[in-house]
């Protein structure tokens, strides 16, 4: 039989952490993050991060757990987060995935396996070597080098990601398939999990009001000051941590590529940005139930009353 697992999901600033908070509190479950900040330590301002006081007791998983100075990817959240999943079945309660990554979500749901080769090939170590040496042309090169060779991978990857961009060229050399045909048959597996999944939504004004109080928020509570802690303890744009929305944007106020003003008008055209891109995420999605706010009244309350119902008509069994 499939073990139980609820996903709450949705665009940043719109709502999840107390409704999963809720969500858990009534239904005997334990929370997973599903953000790419969040799992950083000293990185709770810029991250929105859940305080021990909001949590209301509710055990919460990947949060606080490595430092800014590390990677974190898709892979190593697959990894931690079917941990996590272990010790929340072993507690007998219900395991909640809570954030706003969607791919790392997609990953856990349907355990995409992404082949990751974490030994450094010779391929990988020309690639990189072929990056020093291009330099700022560097991103141009290894893009174009893609495009050849997986041109749908090419359009999925951003050029900057040199990162991705290197280890996609790598697993078709080492491998002779294209990692995009690889990726498109782990998509369509049937997931492991009896799994219900929520995306959490309203208005897009209301939306986007809620991003600019939150990142106004932010500003008083002291986001330069933590950018400051972060950079006077070696933290640098290069570092996947500082490349989060809030972490470069003051970085670049910081460094002196803009004023405070424009760092703080910027973060905020961004998160809305990107708070557009995660519905798109969402939208092509598989399995996915729409929760949209203005439907139950705004009432978490009620919100949380149509899950409950949705577990027991998918045999999820509550405590």
């Amino acid at each position: 039989m499939k073990q139980p697992l609820i996903v709450l999901t949705g665009p940043t600033a719109v709502g999840k952490t107390s409704l999963s908070i809720k969500l858990a509190k009534a239904i005997g479950g334990e929370i997973i993050s599903a953000d790419s900040m969040q799992v950083y330590r000293h990185m709770d301002i810029g991250s929105a991060k859940i305080t021990a006081h909001e949590m209301e007791g509710v055990p919460h998983h990947l949060i606080d757990v490595l430092e800014p100075d590390q990677d974190f990817n898709v892979v190593t959240f697959q990894h931690m987060a079917k941990e996590a999943l272990e010790e929340i079945y072993s507690h007998h309660r219900i395991p909640i995935i809570a954030g706003g990554t969607g791919f790392y979500i997609q990953a856990l749901l349907y355990d995409i396996d992404f082949k990751e080769n974490d030994d450094e090939s010779l391929v990988r170590r020309e690639l990189e070597e072929l990056a020093a040496r291009e330099g700022e042309a560097a991103p141009a090169v290894l893009h174009a080098m893609l495009e050849e060779i997986d041109p749908e991978s090419a359009a999925r990857i951003h050029a900057n990601n040199v990162k991705r961009v290197i280890r996609a060229i790598e697993y078709y050399r080492l491998t002779g398939e294209r990692i995009s045909v690889h990726n498109q048959e782990e998509r369509v597996k049937e997931s492991p999990y009896n799994f219900l999944y929520y995306v959490v939504n309203t208005q897009r004004p209301v939306l986007y009001g809620r991003i600019d109080r939150r990142v106004d928020q932010m500003m008083e509570n002291g986001l330069v000051e933590e950018v400051q802690a972060l950079k006077a303890m070696g933290c640098h744009r290069g570092q996947t941590s500082m490349q989060g929305l809030g972490y470069k944007e003051i970085l670049d106020y910081l460094d002196g590529r803009c004023t405070l003003d424009e760092a703080v008008y910027i973060l905020k055209r961004d998160t809305r940005h990107f708070a557009k891109r995660q519905l798109t995420w969402f939208k092509r999605e598989r399995d996915v139930r729409w929760l949209n706010l203005p439907d139950f009244g705004n009432d978490a309350a009620l919100v949380v009353e149509r899950i409950i119902e949705d577990c027991v008509g998918a045999g999820i069994v509550l405590q």
